[in-house]
């Protein structure tokens, strides 16, 4: 089991964003509720988060959730196929 609020965190930290200042389509609470992010049903809820730098949504692969995210702004940075296995 997971939940958005610890996966966003991770994905914020690895951009060097900060995650209290991201803006959210979900509350703290919706985040924090657990799913199963494995193989089989989607179970995450959807939302979209904007930090500075970088917008957040989730990613849903055979059942397998985790968080995307793309630029903020236009830029030189060509992103890789999302939803295919991490």
């Amino acid at each position: 089991m997971t939940n958005w609020y610890d996966l966003l965190q991770e994905a914020t930290a690895e951009d060097g964003e900060d995650f209290g200042s991201c803006r959210c389509t979900l509350d703290e609470s919706e985040l924090r509720r657990p799913f199963d992010d494995g193989h089989g049903v989607e179970e995450g809820r959807p939302f979209t988060a904007w930090g500075k730098r970088w917008v957040y949504f989730p990613i849903c692969y055979d059942g397998a959730e985790w968080v995307g995210h793309a630029p903020r702004h236009p830029c030189d940075i060509s992103m890789k196929h999302q939803g295919w296995p991490r």
